[in-house]
């Protein structure tokens, strides 16, 4: 999601992209963000003035912050919202030559060449010295990319907008709009403890691999440890060699056993038959765990039909449907570092956790924190610090924590660590969670 600078960044990359187009067309043309009326008061202005007159909630987003609240309100995750911009373009210039309404082209033009605000032009306008106010804006890690489409904006419409707006003479206009621009919230929250138990069943729909089981159970996520249980029919089917080899002008056919591949990870399973493959995530090459990421993966059974002849060549493969499964990041250390006391019973502090898959640059972290107290516990959510590279070690910087014991939970890309039940009848926290947990203070 994005921070606060969201909103100017938008407006500050339009800026940009239209500076350097219009300048190639008219000579001398300059792209400002000022209130029309303040721009070309005295002597006309060639160039093109950008105005954001307006922004409303985007209606796909309007209502998606109230799934996120308990009855009474409180938050269970980040809050957000959602908005649509509103902006105005004004042309300026000689009217003999035509230049407002040759920068008026150049302008429809450039939105129609670039409608959609990549993360990639989007850090070229943060790291514009000219925007050095823009810096810290994190647009570009917005998931959904915001889109500029010009607005349908009729003649009495434009009349009020001026008229009440400016309050000035009119002048050569085109309205866009830009969204969703996504604004997340800092205020703290909380997020229960997951639930123990859940029973129901799903009718498979696709016509090869119909089900994938992980050690824990039907409808569980699985850890890097789980043993997998993919259920379909012909999962290792005969292929009609004779036919290939023909197709192949009788070159010689290796068919290779059939891999598992979890996103871009491939594994060879020891067993596999017709109707089932059992794989083993806990005996993969480290090579090949390095490569596994928490969160929704994708699996599917693959196998090779034939050798490459030259490098270049592609690879022929066959594969089965593609069935989703999330695999979980499991805690294997929680280190707390620079603990500093805040003075009003609160503490900060820097976080490290290390699990037992490597965590992207791209992916986004957070952890839950809740206090292991039967009295008002405290929950909290922190966001991991930017990461410079992949690594299975993540540092989130904590704030404002009152004292206590807390169960830690990790979440990356919406796959969250388990939490360890005891176990032992005779102890006073039978059933309940235990660990991972750490203490602040």
């Amino acid at each position: 999601m994005s921070n606060y600078l969201a909103i100017a960044t938008v407006t500050a990359t339009l800026q940009r992209i239209l500076q350097a187009a219009v300048q190639l067309d008219v000579a001398g043309a300059r792209v400002t963000t000022v209130r029309p009326d303040a721009s070309g008061s005295s002597t006309p202005e060639v160039g093109v003035n950008i105005y954001l007159y307006q922004a409303t909630p985007n209606p796909a987003w309007r209502n998606y912050d109230l799934r996120n609240r308990r009855p009474k309100g409180e938050l269970i995750k980040q809050a957000q919202a959602g908005l649509d911009l509103y902006y105005i373009m004004t042309f300026y210039g000689n009217e003999v030559e035509l230049e407002p309404q040759r920068l008026l082209g150049s302008a429809v033009r450039t939105i129609v060449d670039y409608p959609i605000l990549t993360p990639e032009m989007i850090r070229e306008t943060a790291n514009n010295a000219t925007f050095s106010f823009l810096a810290n804006s994190t647009l570009d890690k917005q998931v959904e990319r915001v889109t500029i489409v010009p607005s349908n904006m009729n003649t009495e419409e434009l009349s009020k907008i001026w008229s009440v707006f400016f309050q000035s003479p009119y002048v050569l206009s085109f309205a866009c709009q830009a969204g969703a621009v996504l604004i997340e919230g800092q205020r703290q929250s909380g997020r229960p403890l997951p639930i123990r138990r859940r029973e129901f069943y799903t009718t498979p729909s696709q016509p090869s691999i119909f089900q994938i089981v992980s050690e824990a159970g039907v409808n569980q996520p699985a850890v890097a440890s789980s043993s997998l249980t993919i259920r379909g029919q012909s999962l290792h089917p005969q292929i009609n060699e004779e036919r290939l080899q023909e197709l192949e002008n009788h070159q010689p056919l290796v068919r290779s056993k059939p891999q598992v591949r979890i996103g871009e990870t491939r594994i060879t399973p020891d067993n596999v038959e017709e109707n089932e493959i059992s794989l083993e995530l806990s005996s993969v090459s480290t090579e090949e765990k390095n490569s596994l990421r928490a969160g929704i993966q994708s699996l599917q059974i693959v196998y090779s039909i034939a050798p490459k002849r030259v490098e270049s060549e592609p690879e022929r493969i066959v594969g089965s449907n593609v069935m989703p499964f999330v695999l979980c990041p499991t805690i294997a250390e929680v280190e707390v570092e620079d603990l500093e006391d805040n003075g009003d019973e609160t503490y900060s502090a820097k976080m490290q956790v290390r699990i037992d898959l490597t965590v992207g640059v791209e992916q986004r972290a957070l952890i839950f924190l809740n206090e292991r107290s039967t009295s008002n516990p405290a929950a909290y959510i922190f966001e991991a610090a930017p990461r410079r590279r992949n690594s299975a070690l993540v540092i989130f910087p904590i704030r404002d924590v009152k004292e206590g014991d807390y169960l830690v939970r990790v979440q990356i890309d919406g796959a969250e660590s388990p939490l360890n039940v005891d176990v032992n009848s005779e102890s006073e926290t039978y059933e309940q969670f235990v660990s991972p947990a750490v203490t602040i203070g």
